[in-house]
């Protein structure tokens, strides 16, 4: 794939430059929010899941071992997710009702509080790499459609067929899902029986935090539906303290506000940022009827993974060094 910006040069500064920096760093990054259960993930998928999980962290973690920006982190994270088959973003998206796939994605640095955001893509590769485009090459946070790929052009992003993001497997649960529900089916009061989304959250040596996600939305989603994904306070907040990115029912994300909520805890409540995403996302959300589940990161390095969910694909390095895979809440 041709570089086309943002971060791909530069991602390493001059090792003396490195070691000026002594922060700590951190990365924390997941593969969405579902309800698959152990009894029914195949060993063998699990294995690739978590494979796929670690191969993102350990990309991404490089970056801000040799002095990189925590944003340049969360895009070499997201961008590997995004082109692993096996999560709901980028290649292995989950199909529309007409049977299409269409991306969302969107990435906040905290340090300026400067975000962009990209809805409804259908060829664009790595929809993070253009949601940052958005950001720096623009004046707008948020672009859709036919006009987000326009701008991708104009910015000499590589175009790829529809048919690259088919996973055989995802076109199977399309079929099946839709043989299973009439054209109503996305105004069911019942949860989506598989949601997935990628994101990442990253703390470099400068003290700087950034937040990005990506997704390819819901199973069966209609009439350009929009999930929390590509909105800024819903699906990724980063500020000076505190950065989230949000995986679930976009939905009931969008009206609580989930991530930002999260920070605004934190910063105006004195919350911890564990107490602060566990009363977002194990109680405020249900309470309304929503699911899914949140990653979160502070300035001091500590790492959070809340979800109400039968599973969440997650990873982290934290400010410590301390790392872990996981899949399933009792890990």
């Amino acid at each position: 794939m041709t570089c086309v910006a943002i971060g791909c040069a530069g991602l390493a500064p001059a090792k003396d430059e490195a070691q000026e920096k002594t922060g700590p760093i951190a990365l924390v990054l997941h593969g969405g929010a579902g309800m698959v259960t152990r009894d029914a993930l195949d060993p063998e998928q699990e294995k690739q899941i978590r494979a796929g999980l670690a191969a993102a962290l350990d990309a991404g973690y490089a970056v801000l071992e040799q002095g990189g920006s925590a944003m340049d982190a969360i895009t070499k994270a997201i961008t590997t997710l995004e082109d692993d088959p096996h999560f709901n973003s980028g290649r292995g998206a989950v199909f529309t009702y007409e049977g299409r796939n269409e991306l969302d994605a969107s990435i906040m640095d905290g340090a300026t509080q400067r975000a962009g955001a990209v809805a409804g893509l259908t060829r664009i590769r790595n929809p993070i790499l253009l949601a940052r485009a958005v950001m720096e090459r623009s004046r707008h946070v948020m672009l859709a459609g036919d006009g987000a790929e326009q701008f991708a052009k104009a910015q000499g992003f590589e175009f790829v067929s529809p048919d690259y993001f088919r996973v055989e497997g995802r076109w199977q649960e399309y079929q099946r899902a839709k043989a299973s529900q009439d054209a109503q089916a996305s105004l069911a009061d019942d949860p989506p029986s598989y949601m997935g989304t990628v994101g990442a959250v990253a703390l470099d040596r400068e003290g700087h935090l950034a937040a990005g996600t990506s997704t390819g939305g819901m199973v069966l989603k209609r009439w350009g539906r929009i999930g929390d994904s590509p909105i800024i306070g819903a699906g990724t907040w980063a500020d000076a303290d505190c950065a989230v990115s949000s995986t679930g029912w976009g939905e009931f994300f969008i009206r609580l506000n989930v991530a930002h909520d999260i920070c605004a805890r934190k910063r105006y409540g004195g919350a911890s940022l564990s107490v602060a995403a566990d009363a977002v996302i194990q109680q405020a959300l249900p309470a309304f009827g929503g699911n899914g589940g949140v990653i979160a990161l502070d300035v001091d390095g500590k790492v959070k993974a809340s979800f109400n969910t039968s599973s969440m694909y997650r990873a982290f390095i934290d400010g410590e060094g301390q790392r872990a895979v996981m899949v399933f809440p009792d890990e």
